[in-house]
């Protein structure tokens, strides 16, 4: 059965109904709703000194392997619309990076993008995960690609969705963050709407339970955020960057939406004059995430990339 925004918003109605359920517990509800119908479940392991969340495919399938890196401030969640369209295809591993989701949120840590590649290598160790194809988003898609740049007999595929990593061209975002005011850090009451207005141009519907939750997590979760911005922010202005990713072997597509105001969609060309044996693809009226936007043309993308590389 596929699981529609309408579908979810009926079955909190029946919850909230039959059990007068807090918010919490009807948000609890309806993300287990989008899991279970991605064909996901959630697990925990220990790295380290980190304890890592994730989801991973139900029922494993005689396919690839499929790892999943969300953006700045987001977690594991952001990529179950994509993983309902390529259920069954692969086996799925979406990890909640250290200080996001239900990770360990430590503030003595590094957030850079080569300390957060490290946290991901020793997590797929950890699960077992030798070969398989990466996609990150933003800060994620950042992540993807210093991964596959150095840890090339592992990485078949790279998909970077609206990656950071270059800012060549400046976005809203680099206008605002100059004048104090940071849009994807919520402080305060009605931040999180801001938020989601700012980087979505197609933004999914989201019964108000669901959305006031998201905006505590999302306030409570400030001061490792201001600590992993603070991070990842000067990396492109980075000469190593732009270097490290001249060393990725694998084939990679760079999908971006064109109305994307966090990082301009023009930056698309400088990571495919990088990266030696990538392509992009440019979404019209998409914003920042492609695949919570548009998570059924990000998996046709996805699979006509693959078929290309087939002799």
């Amino acid at each position: 059965m596929r699981h529609t925004p309408l579908n979810i918003f009926l079955l909190l109605i029946v919850t909230v109904l039959l059990s007068a359920c807090s918010r919490q517990t009807i948000y609890e509800h309806a993300i287990g709703w989008e899991r279970s119908g991605a064909g996901l479940e959630a697990a925990r392991i220990t790295v380290g000194n980190l304890d890592i969340a994730y989801l991973r495919s139900q029922e494993p399938v005689e396919g690839d392997n499929l790892v999943l890196i969300h953006g700045f401030g987001a977690n594991k969640d952001n990529w179950t619309r994509l993983a309902r369209e390529l259920k069954g295809e692969y086996n799925i591993y979406a990890l909640d990076l250290p200080g996001h989701g239900d990770s360990s949120k430590p503030l003595d840590i590094g957030y850079r993008f080569e300390d957060q590649v490290r946290y991901v290598h020793q997590t797929l160790a950890r699960l077992g995960i030798e070969q398989f194809h990466m996609m990150g988003n933003s800060m994620g898609g950042a992540i993807t690609a210093v991964y596959a740049a150095t840890h090339p007999e592992q990485v078949q595929t790279a998909v970077l969705f609206d990656p950071a990593g270059i800012f060549e061209y400046e976005s809203e975002l680099v206008e605002l963050v100059m004048k104090g005011d940071n849009p994807l850090i919520p402080k305060e009451e009605g931040d999180f709407d801001r938020l989601l207005d700012f980087a979505l141009e197609q933004r999914p519907f989201m019964p108000w339970p669901i959305l006031s939750v998201m905006e505590e997590n999302a306030i409570a979760n400030r001061d490792v955020n201001e600590v992993i911005f603070r991070a990842i922010r000067d990396t492109g202005f980075e000469p190593a960057f732009r270097n490290t990713i001249t060393n990725i072997q694998a084939p990679v597509l760079v999908v971006w939406g064109k109305l994307d105001r966090v990082i301009n969609y023009r930056n698309a060309d400088v990571f495919v004059e990088a990266i030696p044996n990538a392509r992009k693809a440019l979404l019209d009226g998409i914003g920042h995430a492609p695949m919570v936007e548009a998570p059924g043309k990000s998996a046709e993308r996805f699979r006509r990339f693959l078929a290309e590389q087939q002799p």
